[in-house]
């Protein structure tokens, strides 16, 4: 693939925390490249480092050392207000735990993050309609968090996350909470989203879900050990 095509690259990347009067090392020079609609996977075991590499990626974290280029930008080096709009713009993030807003919703929690980046009212109830009918959430909108199953939750996340159009998907751990079902069927939707053109990265300790990416990397104790294609 050529340069063109690279959406993330990393390079020498170094995340330490200090813990009392000990270094904890989360990650220890990770080099790492993703391709422009890739289905891309971080595999590891709890504490290898894989969720810290993606809050780097998102920019809501810095590295302690190394750098980060996304879509030719070295984010690393950007100023707080344009980290902001980084995140804002440029990166839609799904978690394990949903994070919907529970007072708000389905409908309200997509539209959220317009209201953040000032998307007018009419166009943006227009576009969180869009997206949770094509999430299959078309009959659900009125519906809040506590009325929706956990498949259910994680779609209106998903929703949202494409909210402000973003080239670039992060997920941690989006089936950790899931039946199987359910799961397969969230794993489905971030793989159709690349055939979109965006970019997903995501984390996972299951097998089966990795199994399903285009390819990926496992990490223990802050390092890359493994990375190739299922």
């Amino acid at each position: 693939m050529s340069e063109q095509e690279i959406v993330i690259r990393t390079q020498n990347l170094h995340r330490h925390f200090r813990m009392g009067t000990e270094i904890v090392r989360a990650l220890n020079g990770v080099d790492l490249t993703v391709y422009r609609g890739e289905f891309f996977g971080v595999m590891g075991a709890s504490g290898s480092g894989k969720s810290t590499l993606l809050y780097l990626l998102g920019g809501l974290d810095r590295p302690t050392a190394g750098s980060i280029w996304v879509n030719g930008r070295e984010i690393t080096r950007l100023p707080e207000n344009e980290l902001a709009m980084y995140r804002r713009h440029e990166v839609g993030f799904v978690y394990q735990m949903f994070h919907l807003i529970p007072t708000m919703t389905a409908l309200q929690n997509v539209e959220f993050p317009m209201i953040i980046a000032r998307v007018r009212p009419k166009e943006r109830r227009r576009r969180a309609r869009e997206l949770l009918t094509m999430m299959g959430l078309g009959n659900r909108l009125r519906h809040k968090p506590i009325e929706l199953s956990g498949g259910q939750r994680q779609r209106v996340a998903i929703a949202r996350a494409l909210a402000n159009n973003p080239t670039l998907i992060l997920a941690d751990e989006p089936t950790g909470n899931l039946d199987s079902r359910s799961g397969r069927e969230v794993v489905a939707l971030l793989r159709d989203l690349t055939r979109q053109g965006r970019t997903v990265v995501i984390v996972s300790h299951d097998p089966e879900v990795i199994a399903q990416t285009d390819r990926f990397i496992r990490l223990h104790d802050g390092e890359i050990i493994e990375e190739g294609r299922p």
